[in-house]
């Protein structure tokens, strides 16, 4: 479980906060999407929750031990570096001190993506790339798994592979997840609650009271969404 209280934070001392008097509970198991316009301070709270930045006041709490982070693709890989899938997650698994040397093969094998081990990363799609990127964030076997816009920069069929993945993560394996979310289709089909962010505050709710209260009450420009 995931405790925000009274959180404040700015970058600079002095400046005004990027996230506002932040109160926030996440249960074990829940689907979380944070939504919100770019500047609204997403990617600033889930830095917070990984524990990268400290709160300005406010405390976080978080139960979860074994998290897995699954960055935007731009933030993470170097296309030009030449290392093949099974050498990068075998690396990691190195990196996370795990003796299992089948992990990998079995990881791949689970999301049908055992014949790319041996293909360079460079050479995937988007779609390729953010299915290793979760391999990898599920080699430590997270109780958290946390995406920064999983479907940025991805081919329709793909963001449907990859939704069901994420979504029989959440619901089958009892992994709760929290995903920055610009899709905003994907966050009403697939999560247990949305976080909007709009001024460094924030609004919890179920996908169904989202549509009620931001979408249908004449808002789309305010909140830069479409019905």
């Amino acid at each position: 479980m995931i405790q925000i209280n009274n959180l404040f934070f700015s970058y600079t001392s002095g400046a005004p906060y990027i996230l506002n008097d932040i109160s926030l509970t996440i249960n074990n198991g829940e689907y979380l999407s944070i939504l919100g316009d770019n500047g609204s301070g997403k990617s600033t709270l889930v830095k917070l929750i990984l524990n990268f930045l400290s709160p300005t006041k406010g405390s976080i709490v978080n139960s979860d031990k074994n998290i897995g982070y699954v960055p935007q693709k731009s933030d993470f890989l170097n296309s030009q570096f030449p290392i093949t899938v099974y050498e990068m997650l075998n690396c990691y698994r190195k990196v996370l001190k795990i003796k299992d040397k089948t992990l990998v093969t079995r990881r791949l094998e689970a999301i049908n993506m055992l014949d790319f081990k041996d293909s360079l990363i460079g050479t995937l799609s988007g779609g390729q790339c953010q299915k290793i990127f979760i391999v990898r964030a599920l080699l430590g076997n997270p109780d958290l798994l946390i995406l920064d816009e999983p479907s940025t920069g991805i081919d329709v069929t793909s963001q449907k592979e990859i939704y069901s993945l994420i979504r029989d993560l959440n619901k089958n394996n009892k992994i709760t997840v929290i995903a920055i979310e610009h899709n905003l289709n994907a966050a009403m089909s697939n999560s247990s609650l949305i976080y909007h962010l709009s001024k460094g505050k924030g609004h919890l709710c179920t996908p169904d009271i989202y549509i009620k209260e931001f979408l249908k009450a004449n808002k789309e420009e305010e909140f830069n969404v479409s019905v």
